[in-house]
């Protein structure tokens, strides 16, 4: 059924103003978001979303499908993509032209372990922290930031909550109704965002454990020798092992570890995701997917140094590292995976690779990037997108499904959220999803952190350890802080 009604929208200057900034004055309840982008290109971070007010809440594990809608729940048992499709499409709206790209639609994570609803593997790592393979909230409003020309527009689709799970009917009196409610709502709002900003308070400073891994460095440094034995045989060529660190964080706010993380790492896909049990506080780094009309982007990640301490030394480095024969070859190889996998779903033809190989600095470590763009199919959409290549490859390996056997076999425990994904999927149908690193996992008054490295024929088991914490290292910065 296609919903007939236009959003509302209302722009305001953003000078002076921050995207966090305005997140603290709009919070309220147990599901918020915001999805910041700092510190790039008009590509990577133009905008910037804060999410309220949410009016359906999807989670999934496995096939189990808990919906909420206005505190009433409904279970089922389903394919998770399949049944997230039949939603989204009962609340399918045209984006206005002068609209930023996400207005409204579904905003949460996608775990890692997602992978096992719809590939055939063993599943047999201890899945110790109980985190939903997806998590969503529906909104209708948004506030976003355009970085590009320093505005703010406050956006609300009046009477699409009115729908339910969008099976109700609307009448032209109720749409009416909504729509001088949302009137009332945005002038609420725009009141908000220009009401003076209120005092920060300090984080309650705890006495904390220190952060503790789940692999001692003998440990990683024997599964990487492990993993060079499937290379060597043949089985794959490249994968990524990952360590997680944890600290008991106590009464601590997600907001003060992503103040603080912003601070020390402005990302351009950072994430401050805050629903009922769980946080998220991520300065993400990485495109896994973009899709915008029918133009598909991903952006993948590898090759890693550690920044320098001077001008001269980073650019020493970043020579080093476009330099190096092994970092080259596990680029390429990423290249070519992440080319295959949009390929799946995209026109044969329509796959290029439009930035190969440039550097980024961040602000403990440099990076290789490249960019790779596709038309995806008239008949396919995002989820299929989604479908074809979650989870991301620079964070599973080459071939990827017997890169997610080893690693299953390898790592102590299930990756839960680390590489799966934040992002948004818009009424319109677009997407942008990051791949979730450089990310602190909050439950139960713990932070947890998790960072890898790739392993390839050659690697130094020393030389990827230390290259997990140099990955970690802005997260651990924050945890001192606290």
């Amino acid at each position: 059924m296609a919903l007939r009604v236009t959003p509302l929208y209302k722009e305001l200057s953003a000078e002076g103003r921050t995207p966090l900034e305005v997140y603290e004055k709009l919070k309220k309840g147990k599901h918020s978001f915001l999805l910041e982008s700092i510190n790039g290109t008009p590509k990577t971070a133009r905008y910037s979303f804060i999410g309220i007010d949410p009016f359906i809440i999807f989670k999934s594990s496995g096939n189990e499908i808990e919906l909420t809608y206005e505190g009433k729940r409904s279970l089922t048992r389903k394919d998770p993509l399949l049944k997230l499709r039949e939603l989204l499409n009962n609340f399918k709206i045209e984006r206005l032209k002068n609209l930023p790209p996400f207005f409204g639609g579904a905003v949460g994570f996608f775990s890692y372990d997602l992978v096992h609803v719809f590939e055939n593997l063993p599943g047999k790592a201890k899945k110790d922290i109980n985190i939903p393979d997806i998590y969503l909230i529906l909104t209708d409003t948004v506030i976003a930031f355009d970085h590009l020309k320093n505005t703010i527009t406050v956006i609300i689709i009046p009477a699409i909550r009115h729908l339910g799970f969008g099976y109700n009917t609307l009448t032209s009196g109720l749409l009416r109704d909504c729509k001088q409610d949302a009137e009332k709502k945005m002038e609420e709002i725009v009141n908000l965002i220009n009401s003076p900003a209120a005092a920060q308070t300090s984080a309650v400073k705890e006495k904390k454990a220190k952060p503790v891994s789940n692999l001692t460095k003998e440990g990683y440094m024997s599964i990487v020798e492990k993993c060079k034995e499937y290379i060597a045989a043949g089985d794959i060529y490249q994968a990524n092992l990952s360590q997680r660190l944890s600290a008991k964080i106590g009464s601590v706010k997600p907001v003060e570890l992503y103040r603080r993380l912003r601070e020390i790492n402005p990302s351009p896909f950072s994430a401050l995701i805050e629903f009922d049990d769980i946080a998220l506080v991520s300065s993400s780094p990485e495109r896994l997917i973009k899709l915008e009309g029918r133009d598909v982007e991903t952006r993948p990640i590898a090759g890693t140094r550690p920044r320098g301490k001077t001008e001269n030394e980073d650019k020493e480095l970043r020579w080093e590292l476009i330099a190096n024969e092994k970092e080259r070859a596990e680029h390429i190889m990423l290249i070519d995976l992440e080319r295959n996998d949009i390929g799946r779903v995209c026109e044969y033809g329509s796959v290029n690779v439009d930035e190969f190989m440039t550097t980024e600095d961040y602000s403990h470590v440099i990076h290789i990037v490249s960019n790779i763009k596709g038309k995806l199919k008239k008949e396919k959409d995002c989820l299929d997108l989604i479908k074809a290549v979650f989870p991301g490859g620079t964070i599973t390996g080459v071939p990827k499904i017997r890169c997610m056997e080893i690693i299953d076999e390898l790592e102590p425990a299930a990756r839960g959220l680390y590489t799966g994904s934040i992002g948004y999927i818009s009424f319109a149908g677009d997407m942008d999803l990051n791949i979730i690193i450089r990310t602190f996992i909050i439950k139960n008054g713990y932070a947890h952190v998790q960072a890898g490295a790739g392993i390839v024929a050659d690697s130094e088991p020393e030389r990827e350890y230390y290259e997990t914490l140099h990955k970690a290292e802005a997260l651990l910065k924050v945890l001192e802080g606290i």
